[in-house]
Formats: C-alpha cells, structure tokens, sequence
C-alpha cells in the first residue's frame, strides 16, 4: 500500500495516482448521506422527548396526572436511554455499529404509534421506557458511527448537524403540539401528539438505507480487505485505510481490556476519559432536559402569563443555538467551548433563582438566551465524547456518558415538578445553577483537549 498523504496536503479526489487517508478526505456526497441518515435519527429522538412536555400538558386530566406522575412520565424515556446507552454501547463495539443503527428506527415507529391508544398512566409509562431503550441503542450507533465516516477537518461541523437535528426534532414536536392542541376540539388530542412521533422515525429508516459499516471498527476486527472494498467503492480507489488502533490498554489487574467491555473503560489509560465524559455530560443535560420539558409550567410559576408562547421562543432559541454552536464549534478549543458553555448558562440562570419580581419581558430574555447557550453547548456532547475514547471502546464509552447523562436527566426531570410544588421555582432554579457551576469547575480542572485530533491516535 502507497504511503498516505501527509494530513496537510489535500489529495485531489478525482486523482487515482494521489493517496490520502480517510480521514483526511474533503467534505463530499458520501459523507453528506452519512451526515443527513445520522442526523435523521436525532430528529426522530429529539422529536419523541420533545413532544411529552406538550403531551403531558394535554394529558393530565384525562390520565388524572398529579406531580408525581408528571415526573414519572417526564422522565420514563430518559430512564429507558440510561439503559438502552448504557448496555449497548458494549453489544455496538463487539457486533459493529450498522445491525442497530440500520434497524432501530422501524422499532421506534411502532411504538410510537402504539402511544395513540394509551388509556392509562402507566400504559404510556412503560412505551415511554421502551422509547427510551431504543433511543440509547440509537444514540450509542449514530454518533459512533457518524464521527468514524467524518473527515477530522470537518468532524466538529459534521457532528454538530446532528445537535441541530435533535434541537429541531425537539423544537417541531413543541410546535406540532401546539399547533394541535389549538386546533383540537374535543377528544384526547395528546394521544395524536404522542403517536405522531411515528412519522420521522419511518423517514429516517428509508434515509438510512445504503449507509456502511464503520471501516475503523471492521479493522479493528481484523476485516481490513472488506473495510478497503468499502471504502474504494464509497469515496474512491484514492482513499487508503486508517491507522491501525492501538493495543488495547490494560485492566486494573494488568490483563489486556476487553473490546466492548463496561470493565475496560475504567482501565488505568481510560478512566480519567471515562468520568470527564460522564461528568461533562450529565452537569450539561440535568438543566437542558428539565426546563426543556418543563418549561411551560416552569415560565407560568415565573409569571408569565402567555407560557405556550414563552415556551415556543424558548425551543425557537434551542435551535438557533444549536446553529451557531456548529459554527464556532471548530474554531474554538474544547476545553474553551466546554468551561465557557457551563459559565454562561449558570450566569444567565441565576438571576431566575436568586431575584424576585423580575419584568415579564426580561424573564423570557433570559429564558430564551438560557436556550440559546445550552443548545450551542449541546454541540459538544455530539463529539467530545467520541473524541475521549479509541475505536475498540467509542461505542462503550459513548454509551456509558449517554447513561450518565441520563441519570441526571431522569432525576432533574422528576424533581423538577416535584420541587418547585413543594418549595417555589427559585429554589429549583438555583439548584440547576450549581449544578452548571459544577461541570464548568470539573471540566476546568480535568477535561484534556482534543481539538483537530485523530480517532485512531488515543
């Protein structure tokens, strides 16, 4: 095999005599269908946690719903990601990345449909956890493999269309709520919003079609001839195979780690990765999904008097930040964009927990401006997760920092209905501050910078 091009020198694509690695290869078609099947999947996620809080609204006399309940359901998918995330992100690094990522999606359709004929609580309380479960085995496969097609030029970019597919996911299922909530005249109106989750998960499983196994993980198997047929037939003859990964790294014990093994993330060479990633993930995500799902009934307990339409500009920013989060994301540093994501959001918070009687006009301000900054933010848990961790354990560690992530996420939307019943909005404001305080201070002292690095370098 020819040498590959030093990964400053772009190759031209349409030369058979010029070599260049993969992941040095210029932005093109093939990467663009990657981008868009990968980024489908976070719409339909997106879309499904995003229609409850509208949903529940909706639901909550029908489903004689009180707080609790409220929580539980709120919550029900995040506790099913936890798990889902969690145990297969090992099954993803031993069996390949393409089985769940290619047939997750009719899964979800189908129990998203079954949602329509819920005629009790805990009914959609167990098709919210199954959801769940299927979303983190979707989440674990697409961001794998996403970031293991992408050019490393671009990876920051590429990854970022999916946070903004999970942002207009979750931002279109507010307002197709809305939308049918205003225009329903009678009957359940949340069981049409609830099901109507089905329609892009049946997209994306068409959009996914054609999209091949990850080439990193088939040589990491030892299948380098099928990864190169791959890729020769989807980029180009040009196009030559990764690097080669590296020795797995040792247990605590001194055995070699095990490929897809929980155990093995927490090996000497991983551990600190494993719980920046964890850490990083969940400070971040408690705030996001609680006033995400919430943020109606969080914008009425804060005097707002029109709360769907604070709610509507709050998820309208959840979007836009997310687009200005693609566009900065690899002209910053990591670690610049992770501790001053955190810094931000808290400042931008705190004066919703500490100040009382603020204007109704500077309320939304900040809510929206909140939005904005914890959506921009959300583009770093589409990449610094797979950046932490090498091919043979991507998916584990990927997996493991999703459930983390959904622990918080689970807790922070159970507690939220319950504390602010029981002690007032500002006291379960200011609980989310500190908890973004804290992922700035974790992520200042020890997340390691991985900007413009290789996959295949850990």
């Amino acid at each position: 095999m020819r040498k590959s091009t030093p990964p400053d020198v772009r190759a031209p694509r349409d030369t058979a005599s010029a070599t260049v690695e993969l992941e040095d290869v210029p932005f093109g078609r093939f990467h663009l269908h990657v981008a868009v099947a990968g980024s489908g999947g976070q719409f339909s996620d997106g879309y499904i946690l995003g229609i409850i809080g509208i949903a529940l609204t909706s639901a909550t006399d029908d489903l004689a719903l009180n707080a609790v309940w409220l929580g539980l359901l709120g919550a029900a998918s995040l506790a099913g990601l936890f798990f889902g995330s969690l145990f297969s992100g090992a099954l993803i690094d031993r069996i390949g990345r393409h089985p769940i990522f290619a047939f997750d999606m009719p899964l979800l359709a189908a129990l998203s449909l079954a949602q329509f004929w819920t005629a009790a609580a805990w009914q959609l309380l167990l098709l919210r956890l199954l959801l769940g479960l299927v979303l983190g085995a979707d989440y674990a496969a697409s961001k794998t493999l996403v970031s293991e097609l992408a050019p490393r030029k671009s990876r920051g970019r590429m990854m970022s269309v999916l946070a903004i597919a999970w942002a207009a996911g979750y931002t279109i299922a507010y307002l197709v709520g809305y939308l049918i909530a205003q225009t329903a005249s009678g009957g359940r109106p949340w069981t049409w919003m609830l099901a109507s989750s089905a329609v892009p998960a049946l997209l994306v499983a068409a959009a996914r079609l054609g999209v091949p196994e990850s080439p990193r993980w088939l040589i990491a198997k030892g299948r380098a001839q099928e990864a190169a047929a791959m890729i020769a037939a989807k980029i180009g003859p040009h196009v030559t195979l990764p690097t080669a990964p590296a020795p797995a790294p040792a247990t605590s014990s001194g055995a070699p780690a095990e490929s897809g093994s929980l155990r093995a993330l927490f090996a000497p060479a991983l551990r600190s990765r494993t719980v920046i990633a964890c850490v990083f993930y969940l400070c971040h995500i408690m705030p996001y999904f609680a006033l995400s799902t919430f943020s109606p009934r969080i914008l009425a307990s804060l005097g707002v008097h029109n709360a769907y339409f604070g709610g509507a500009v709050y998820n309208l920013l959840l979007l836009v930040g997310a687009v200005v989060g693609m566009s900065v994301i690899d002209r910053l540093t990591r670690r610049r964009f992770l501790v001053g994501s955190f810094a931000v959001a808290a400042v931008l918070l705190l004066p919703l927990g500490i100040l009382h009687d603020l204007p109704i006009t500077l309320v939304i301000v900040l809510f929206a401006a909140l939005a904005f900054a914890l959506s921009a933010a959300d583009t770093l848990a589409f990449v610094y997760p797979q950046e932490l961790f090498p091919t043979r354990m991507r998916a584990t560690g990927v997996g493991a920092a999703v459930a983390a992530s959904r622990i918080g996420a689970s807790i922070s939307t159970f507690l939220l209905p319950v504390v602010v019943e029981s002690f007032g909005i500002r006291t379960a404001m200011t609980g989310l501050v500190l908890v973004l305080a804290a992922g700035a201070l974790a992520c200042y002292r020890y997340a390691p910078e991985t900007s413009g690095l290789k996959l295949g370098s850990q």
